[in-house]
């Protein structure tokens, strides 16, 4: 299993310096921008800076994503024939505005054709799909199971508050519903936990921890990033804390014992009940952290 996209920090893709300053910060993965961060006027530009940024030896390893524009625009394919040549440097691709599972199985068919042009191991590349206006909310599930290559969804908030006419706050109460759907909707797929949208007052550590807490909370593996002063904290909240490695390791301690006599259900000290379900999330904290 691929590890969990903590924090995934966004960067336009036609700033070279910017780009390869967010692939040195040191978060989980990286995303170059081809869509909202680039006008219309310079998205053929930008591809071609993209190309020069991935082939920096920086990128080596660094978990580096692109997000194309909107299938239904005018840029969706060229941007992915642009991107052919450098798929053995790309993890994934995000895919904004999907609003059918149509959508995502044009993606990936393109990248089929791609793979075998240039290559690549079938499948390599993952896709992200992005849920930003109502339509994609309610397509989620079908999304979610579109295409093996999709790893998840990723919820974009500005998009959604403009469509549904709300406005956005640090604890998200008015996304509550939403992001439980994705949720819902990404492992009924069986998929990997959703990755959250970025929380918009970039200066806002509390904020930003706030927003970061509900979103872990709910159930996303992660959060997107948007400027470097959110990454530490972004880490910190969705990284498996140090009470709870301590609670999964007694979990797992005291259920390995109990299993010895035959028991597989029983109650820790401090009046834990302890089951299958209970030992296979403390397992999963334990390899969340990498003990």
């Amino acid at each position: 299993m691929s590890a969990p996209i903590r924090t995934l920090m966004f960067a336009s893709a036609n700033d070279p310096v910017r780009s390869l300053k967010a692939i040195a910060i040191g978060a989980s993965a990286v995303c170059l921008d081809l869509e909202d961060a680039v006008a219309t006027s310079e998205k053929a530009a930008a591809r071609e800076v993209v190309a020069q940024t991935l082939l920096d030896p920086s990128v080596e390893g660094a978990n580096a994503h692109v997000r194309i524009n909107g299938v239904d625009t005018a840029f969706c394919d060229d941007d992915l024939t642009a991107l052919g040549p450098l798929l053995p440097r790309l993890s994934g691709i995000l895919v904004p505005m999907v609003e059918s599972a149509d959508q995502v199985r044009h993606v990936a068919a393109r990248l089929d054709a791609l793979e075998a042009e240039h290559g690549v191991d079938a499948g390599a590349v993952r896709l992200i799909a992005i849920a930003e206006t109502a339509k994609g909310v309610l397509a989620a599930p079908d999304v979610a199971s579109s295409t093996p290559r999709l790893r998840t969804l990723l919820l974009g908030p500005a998009d959604l508050a403009h469509d549904l006419g709300i406005e956005l706050t640090a604890d998200g109460y008015e996304l509550f519903a939403i992001r439980s759907q994705l949720v819902l909707a990404a492992r009924a797929a069986g998929l990997e936990g959703p990755i959250d949208g970025p929380f918009l007052g970039l200066k806002d550590d509390e904020g930003t921890r706030i927003s970061a807490q509900w979103a872990k909370r709910l159930g996303y593996q992660g959060k997107m990033v948007l400027h470097p002063q959110q990454l530490p904290v972004v880490a910190e909240v969705f990284a498996p804390s140090a009470d709870e490695i301590t609670w999964a390791q007694t979990v797992v301690a005291a259920f390995a014992e109990h299993e010895a006599k035959g028991i597989s259900a029983f109650k820790l000290e401090d009046g834990t009940f302890v089951d299958y379900p209970v030992v296979h999330r403390a397992q999963s904290i334990l390899r969340d952290a990498g003990v």
